[in-house]
């Protein structure tokens, strides 16, 4: 095949055990927890909701390493929320719950940022609030740990702290709607393919970030994202 312009190069995540993970799309699952849900007004089980960010909005960061976002333009309120990574090494659609776990290939610590204010203003005009959610750097990723090396994980803290103060504290047993119910759910919506990131949703605390602040995100089993903004 001949490309009139140069190919974009594949974003992808790096892996514990070596190699990279090639992204071929993002899926974010919406108040996930019930805190969560409680502290932006809705709430405690209502049917999942899903939205999307770019393959390109993955911020990769290595292990031991620190990240570098740049505060995304436009906003005054850039919030932090933390959350599990499930990635798909399977495709399917119409994947039953008791079949969801053989398509996951691993999991990772994650941040959904998000331009709060930008958000806001879309919802109060009953418009789209991509803005808010898929732009660049918006998904930080710490490396994919493979299943085979964690198991299928169904509880563990999740915890958030910037510059060393824990705003964010919560327990994977605490999602609404667990890994397999959510992976079953998208699989209706989208045929899911290997390449696909699950943003699994944030416990209650989320919260703004500045210029200079140092998040640190962690997960029982898989260590520490830390990505300082720019």
């Amino acid at each position: 095949m001949s490309f009139v312009i140069s190919a974009p190069p594949v974003p992808t995540v790096p892996v514990t055990t070596g190699g990279e993970f090639p992204v071929h799309r993002i899926y974010c699952v919406g108040r996930n927890y019930a805190e969560h849900a409680r502290e932006m007004g809705h709430s405690d089980r209502e049917p999942p909701f899903f939205f999307m960010k770019p393959a390109d909005a993955v911020l990769p960061v290595a292990r031991g390493q620190t990240g570098a976002m740049v505060y995304p333009a436009l906003t005054s309120n850039l919030h932090h929320e933390v959350e599990l990574v499930v990635a798909i090494g399977r495709g399917g659609r119409d994947i039953a719950v008791a079949d969801a776990p053989g398509h996951v290939w691993g999991y990772a610590v994650g941040l959904d940022m998000t331009r709060r204010d930008l958000q806001g203003e879309m919802k109060k005009q009953g418009r789209p609030w991509c803005i808010g959610k898929a732009f660049e750097q918006s998904a930080p990723i710490g490396p994919l740990h493979p299943v085979a090396g964690t198991g299928w994980l169904e509880r563990g803290g999740i915890t958030l702290a910037v510059n060393g103060e824990l705003r964010q504290r919560g327990d994977l047993s605490e999602l609404i709607w667990n890994v397999a119910e959510v992976i079953a759910e998208l699989s209706r919506a989208w045929e899911l393919q290997p390449g696909d990131l699950i943003y699994t949703g944030t416990p209650a605390g989320v919260g703004a970030v500045v210029r200079g602040d140092v998040m640190e995100a962690a997960i029982d089993g898989l260590g520490t994202l830390r990505v300082a903004v720019a």
